[in-house]
């Protein structure tokens, strides 16, 4: 990673700093310099873009985006071992660089955001990817506080973010991806690509906000999708019975025979405004 900035190798970083990464803490850091940028080049334009990371570890993606143009990069750290290592890198880039040593999890992105465009570059621990990414789809007021999502993710769950109804992968998270974002999947990531190597290929997911998804209130669609795909094998009017069964199903002209994974978008968003 020197070659981009003129900082110390990321493994010697690691080896300073003492970063063996955390099973506890889902850390496989992101070391190859030509991946940490084309991850970063995604996400652009950055020149005039507040980013936020969260979990950076010991900073490779994180000097990619500096070095990519990003303006100004708020780096979401939960490992304090961490934070000293982001420290330097916030040193050598005065004013471009701010840490935030906390949880993701705890964090409102909306407040941390200025008069630039937010976007949030990541690559996100394996432990929480899931629901950090349903914490920023499903927040109340729409359209977000941020502009674009570019994250990584197990292939597994990528898949699961893009299903379309009627595939293996489709459930509720592609539901709610799809009811308020487009999502797309942009390359795979190698498990060789990280220390330690992940049992499982990673993918980079981007995805943007609908300007107008449709009406529907986002606690009645989570309580269809939930009980739905909660039985996915068995026929709605089984799966749906705490919330109507078949008069529910009926009513949105919907045969009560058929399956969660066959519904499309819009049968969900006409079954949550039935409720």
């Amino acid at each position: 990673m020197s070659a981009i900035d003129g900082l110390p190798p990321l493994r010697e970083v690691i080896a300073a700093y003492d970063l063996a990464p955390k099973k506890s803490l889902g850390q496989n850091f992101l070391l190859d310099l030509n991946l940490t940028g084309r991850i970063a080049r995604q996400a652009m334009p950055l020149d005039d873009a507040c980013v936020v990371e969260v979990g950076p570890g010991p900073g490779g993606l994180t000097r990619a985006l500096l070095a990519e143009g990003a303006k100004h990069v708020i780096a979401i750290e939960k490992d304090p071992r961490c934070v000293a290592a982001l420290e330097a890198v916030a040193a050598h880039h005065p004013g471009r660089l701010t840490i935030v040593p906390a949880d993701a999890l705890s964090v409102d992105l909306a407040a941390l955001t200025d008069e630039r465009p937010l976007k949030v570059v990541a690559n996100l621990p394996y432990n929480v990817g899931t629901q950090l990414l349903l914490d920023w789809i499903a927040t109340p007021t729409w359209p977000p506080a941020w502009e674009s999502l570019t994250l990584m993710f197990q292939r597994e769950v990528a898949e699961r973010i893009v299903a379309a109804p009627g595939t293996s992968h489709y459930g509720r998270l592609g539901v709610l991806a799809g009811w308020r974002t487009r999502a797309r999947i942009l390359f795979d990531v190698s498990r060789e690509a990280f220390t330690p190597p992940p049992k499982v290929t990673s993918s980079i997911v981007q995805l943007t906000p609908r300007a107008e998804p449709l009406p529907v209130a986002l606690s009645a669609l989570e309580r269809v999708t939930a009980a739905a795909f909660g039985q996915r094998r068995k026929m709605l009017r089984q799966s749906l019975k705490p919330l109507g069964g078949e008069a529910l199903l009926d009513g949105c002209g919907i045969e009560p025979t058929r399956r969660a994974e066959t519904l499309t978008i819009e049968e969900f968003v006409r079954l949550a405004n039935a409720l």
